[in-house]
């Protein structure tokens, strides 16, 4: 069973795009691998939130996830800062990582780009903090987006530095998980481009039925066929899409046949599939709210997860230090 490491930035507010895309993916490698999904909290401090939205984001995440169907008994769950040997880690690593490869990482470059007043030490380790994330529970896979590719790439090259200054085959190179042809990508309520947090243009699990209906009823469309099997905008596509993840098939495929035959009314359409997004997202928005009102069971999942890592973690700073002749006297 490969063990699989995946990050969890604490922001909150999961949408369908995520859900459909690397969630429904999660549910399955819970099922089929050892897998750790952590709250990566730390990471978030380069933003530098305040206290009281860290700790609700933190809060809120697990929420989220936990309705969304990841199951402490079949992954390990947690909040990155609970495992304080992951910060031992990083900074060993970092005396093994360079000012220029961390200088020409593209996520930082793009940071200093749109945040100039903000350009903090925290921002050019992050992928030596990331490595620390992966390494230290020799995982073998890593659920990365396009945009993280880069920083798994470093963590590869940290983990053979490391064997390579030491003389030792301890860290393994860990490969990025590819969901290929399953994963799905949800499109936004904007006529274009994919769902997002910062677009405006997203459902969230955690949106009520009537915010639902007003987000839905406001979605871009056109101006709607003129001539028979024209061909299917890009505002109108983006529906369907939706349409085919939460709608039953025949509703779906009745709204195509009234596109194609230039009888379709797009305020009915909007109407159905806000119907069906409420179906669909129900039941996670219910246990979403028993969740968030037991903090008692919430304490218990991080607890359980923490002990977990840490009790991988440990071991392996135990014989990183040893690796590396950090010994008492």
């Amino acid at each position: 069973m490969e063990r699989v490491v995946s990050g969890i930035r604490p922001t909150g507010r999961l949408h369908l795009g995520n859900y459909f895309g690397a969630m429904v993916n999660f549910l399955k490698m819970q099922k089929t691998n050892d897998c750790l999904f952590f709250i990566a909290d730390i990471h978030s401090l380069t933003t530098h939130p305040t206290p009281e939205d860290l700790h609700g984001n933190i809060t809120q995440t697990l929420v989220e996830y936990l309705a969304s169907g990841l199951d402490p008994e079949k992954a390990t769950i947690y909040v990155q800062s609970d495992v304080p040997e992951i910060y031992e880690l990083y900074a060993l690593l970092n005396m093994n990582a360079y000012v220029g490869e961390l200088n020409r990482t593209t996520s930082f470059k793009d940071k200093v780009r749109q945040n100039p007043e903000n350009v903090n030490a925290g921002l050019l380790t992050y992928p030596v903090l990331m490595a620390a994330d992966i390494l230290i529970h020799h995982a073998a896979k890593v659920p990365v987006g396009k945009d993280q590719e880069q920083h798994l790439e470093m963590t590869r090259v940290f983990a053979r530095r490391f064997n390579n200054i030491y003389k030792v085959d301890y860290f393994k190179e860990p490969d990025a998980f590819n969901f290929g042809q399953e994963l799905i990508k949800i499109p936004g309520l904007d006529g274009s481009g994919k769902m997002g947090k910062s677009e405006g243009n997203g459902i969230f699990l955690a949106d009520d039925p009537k915010l639902i209906r007003k987000k839905v009823m406001r979605a871009v469309t056109d101006s709607g066929p003129t001539v028979p099997n024209s061909p299917v905008s890009e505002a109108v596509q983006n529906l369907f899409t939706i349409m085919n993840v939460v709608s039953e098939p025949e509703m779906l495929e009745f709204y195509k046949q009234s596109y194609a035959n230039c009888s379709i009314r797009y305020g009915d359409l909007k109407k159905q599939l806000a119907e069906d997004i409420i179906k669909f997202t129900d039941p996670i928005y219910q246990r979403m709210n028993d969740l968030s009102n037991n903090k008692e069971y919430l304490n218990k999942v991080a607890q359980k997860g923490a002990e977990r890592a840490r009790e991988i973690a440990s071991k392996t700073v135990k014989e990183v230090r040893e690796i590396m002749g950090i010994k008492r006297i």
